[in-house]
């Protein structure tokens, strides 16, 4: 019997960095005893009203449920960044959402977020912020990457208070560099720390 609880680690991820990010989120909340993540993403939205994704992806993490937002006890939620806002798959998947919003089933739930674009100054922050306003509304609480992260202040690609973020370079050819990597893993720990102890 499964005792662990659970991190929920939502993404939504084209080129693959947004994907390894949330590899690394997920291997930071299992550093915490007693956590377990799960990984899940969200199908791309058809610009053609006919075409529907597979139920199961080819590749990857298998898509959300909201019973996956229900069982969860924290949310690590990650998108690339999309002149400066989430991706609109992810956009889609919060705004059909409202069934849990009306009977508050995410209030109190902590939440931490991540990002990824392809320049330093491309929007990464503003991104991190549109994902927290959907979470606000559910009545999530926000835990973000303090600066007792030296990591943070040291960082010559991504990392922002508001979350973790990776430079991915217009190509998307930058690999995720060793303080990225960090950042990932301290911002997995820290929300699944959070988590176990608002639920004792």
């Amino acid at each position: 019997m499964i005792t662990d609880k659970e991190i929920l680690v939502l993404y939504y991820s084209q080129h693959g960095a947004t994907r390894q990010m949330a590899q690394f989120v997920a291997r930071g909340a299992e550093q915490v005893d007693g956590v377990r993540a799960r990984l899940r993403t969200v199908p791309k939205v058809s610009t053609v009203c006919e075409a529907t994704e597979p139920h199961i992806p080819d590749e990857g993490a298998p898509y959300v449920e909201l019973r996956d937002l229900e069982e969860c006890i924290g949310l690590a939620l990650g998108s690339p960044c999309r002149f400066g806002n989430m991706a609109s798959a992810m956009k889609y998947f919060w705004d059909g959402t409202s069934s849990l919003w009306i009977k508050h089933t995410l209030a109190g739930k902590p939440a931490a977020l991540f990002t990824s674009g392809g320049t330093m100054h491309g929007g990464q922050e503003s991104t991190l912020l549109s994902m927290m306003l959907p979470l606000l509304h559910h009545g999530m609480m926000i835990v973000g990457l303090p600066y007792s992260e030296p990591e943070l202040a040291a960082t010559q690609s991504g990392g922002t208070p508001y979350g973790a973020s990776h430079v991915a370079g217009l190509d998307n050819n930058q690999p995720i560099s060793d303080a990225e990597k960090k950042l990932c893993l301290a911002q997995g720990r820290r929300l699944a720390q959070t988590a176990l102890k608002l639920t004792q």
